[in-house]
This record gives structure tokens, C-alpha cells and sequence, in this order.
């Protein structure tokens, strides 16, 4: 077991660990931490805690001190310099004319660099951009480019279900996300009612989708004949995926009736073959959700993708 605290640097943002040493930190201070990128300013958003090695991915780095007042400072004067530095890059954006929408600033806590986050559709030559902001700056420049999916996290709001979004609050890494995940979650294949904010496919599809693949194995298809002890053979006319219910239509002398039973009371006699996932989806909403893939694609590229 290692002690360790988690620390976010942005909100939203990733959750890192880190070795707290001596220190006894509590969530809501601020501590200066050893990275890859150098000396950064990070919130403590979990306390000291003790997790078993195998969950430790890579090794520990320590926090360096509880940040003071001086840092604190330091860190406010960034945050009025990123607000200066984006109106200047947008300027300079519109003198070399370049098709790109400029997201979002961060200063490194040591002023080693800036980073500058844009959005754009394909490939965009920001060489000479770079070499004005250098000039203006002084400093080390990155610009990168990020998908629409990073955009909204840095922008941050709630999603349908009214809770804050979850690339904002836990979501490490973005994964691709497909119709499929939609259709075997039994959710209503409609364009605006499985895509996020960032109009793409929802995130929680995919981290959801193990759960109801697990679930699945355990159920019967719509369209199955099964026997129940009780009522004999029936047709399932829809199933309840997390509760692992299934509604099935049986017949008796005065006709068909409708029964709510658990999977684990029924025995599958014929099960029925897997269908499209786009089977029976509108001409109009089949479109955007072929247009909804293709841009899931692309976005995997960019996002693969850093301009330095």
C-alpha cells in the first residue's frame, strides 16, 4: 500500500496522484507539485489515502510544498496574463488570417511556456503565428490543437441527465464511442438525444457499456421464445436491461396477456438473430447518425494528433 493525495491542476480536469511525504493535506489546498513539465500549482481534491501498488500506474512523484502566499500570488498574476495572452493571439489569428478558433491559454506555474489550445477543421500552418507570439512573449510556445470534445471540457456545463458533464468531472481519456453502444444500451436511436454537448455521441455510452454487455449475456433477445414454469411458451416483447426484466407476450384460450418476470425464471428455447443496429431508423436521423460515425473518427485522429 503507498499513501498518496490527488491533485487536479484545472477544473475540469484529470485527478493525478501524487506522494504527499510528510504532509497531512486536507481537500480545497493549494500544493506545488513535481511534473514532467516542471514545477505546477495544483488543487487537493483527495485527501491522504492509502491504495494498493497495482493501482499505481507510474511512479509517484512528490509535492514539493504546501503552496504560500507568494505562490498564490504568482498564480493569480498567471491567470490575469492568460486573459491578456488569448486577446493577443486572437489578434495575431486574425493577422496571418488563419482558420482556426482559439479555445483556450495556459501560462506553465514556472512561465517556462505558453500554451495555446485551438479547434479547427483539418490541418492548419501556424509556423509564423509562433514565431510572432515568441517574439511578443519572450517564452517557450506550444500551440496545440484539440478536438471539439476537449473544447467543451475546458469550457465545462451539465449534461441531459442535469449533472455536470462527465469529461468535466472524472473522464481521463476520451475513447471512440459508436451507434452500437446506443443499441445495445436499448436507447432510442434518435441524433439529439444520444449526442453530448459537443454534438458528438454521448460519452457515458462507452464507459457504460461493459455493465450492459454483462447484462446482455444473461438475457434473451426481443423476439425470443422462452418458457416460463407458470405460463408455458412466449415471445419476449421487450427487456429491461439493468434490472434484468423481460415483458413476454403469451396466449391462453381468451387471447394474449402481457407478464413482467426476471431473466433468471426463463428458459430460452429459440433465441433470434442479432439485428442491424440502424434497422428501422428514420432516412432523416439515419443520416446524422452516419455523419455522427464519421466524425467520431476523425476527431480519434486529431486528438491522436499534437502541432507543435
Amino acid at each position: 500500500m503507498k499513501e498518496v493525495i490527488g491533485v487536479r491542476f484545472k477544473k475540469p480536469g484529470k485527478i493525478y496522484f501524487f506522494d504527499p511525504k510528510q504532509y497531512k493535506l486536507y481537500r480545497g489546498q493549494y500544493v506545488i507539485v513535481d511534473t514532467a513539465m516542471g514545477e505546477e500549482y495544483a488543487e487537493v481534491v483527495i485527501e491522504n489515502r492509502n491504495i494498493p501498488d497495482e493501482k499505481i500506474e507510474n511512479e509517484l512523484k512528490p509535492i514539493i510544498r504546501i503552496a504560500n502566499f507568494k505562490d498564490k500570488k504568482h498564480n493569480e498574476e498567471n491567470k490575469k496574463k492568460e486573459k491578456e495572452a488569448f486577446s493577443i493571439c486572437q489578434e495575431q489569428i486574425k493577422k496571418h488570417k488563419l482558420d482556426m478558433n482559439l479555445t483556450d491559454v495556459e501560462i506553465k506555474f514556472d512561465n517556462s511556456k505558453i500554451l495555446f489550445y485551438f479547434t479547427a477543421d483539418g490541418r492548419i500552418d501556424f509556423r509564423d503565428l509562433v514565431k510572432d507570439l515568441a517574439a511578443i512573449f519572450k517564452t517557450r510556445i506550444e500551440l496545440r490543437q484539440i478536438g471539439v470534445r476537449d473544447e467543451v471540457r475546458r469550457l465545462g456545463g451539465n449534461g441531459i441527465c442535469g449533472r455536470e458533464l462527465c469529461c468535466c468531472s472524472f473522464l481521463g481519456n476520451f475513447e471512440t464511442v459508436s451507434i452500437k453502444m446506443a443499441k445495445e444500451q436499448n436507447i432510442s436511436l434518435n441524433p439529439s438525444k444520444i449526442s453530448g454537448n459537443c454534438g458528438r455521441l454521448m460519452c457515458c455510452l462507452k464507459y457504460e457499456e461493459e455493465a450492459y454487455l454483462d447484462k446482455l449475456k444473461k438475457l434473451p433477445k426481443i423476439g425470443a421464445i422462452v418458457q416460463s414454469e407458470e405460463d408455458g411458451e412466449g415471445i419476449v416483447d421487450s427487456v429491461e436491461i439493468l434490472k434484468e426484466k423481460v415483458k413476454v407476450k403469451f396466449k391462453d384460450k381468451e387471447g394474449f396477456y402481457y407478464k413482467k418476470l426476471n431473466a433468471s425464471d426463463l428458459k430460452i428455447i429459440k433465441d433470434v438473430e442479432e439485428k442491424d443496429e440502424l434497422d428501422g431508423v428514420e432516412k432523416d436521423d439515419l443520416r446524422e447518425l452516419e455523419e455522427l460515425e464519421k466524425l467520431e473518427q476523425q476527431d480519434k485522429l486529431t486528438e491522436e494528433e499534437e502541432h507543435i
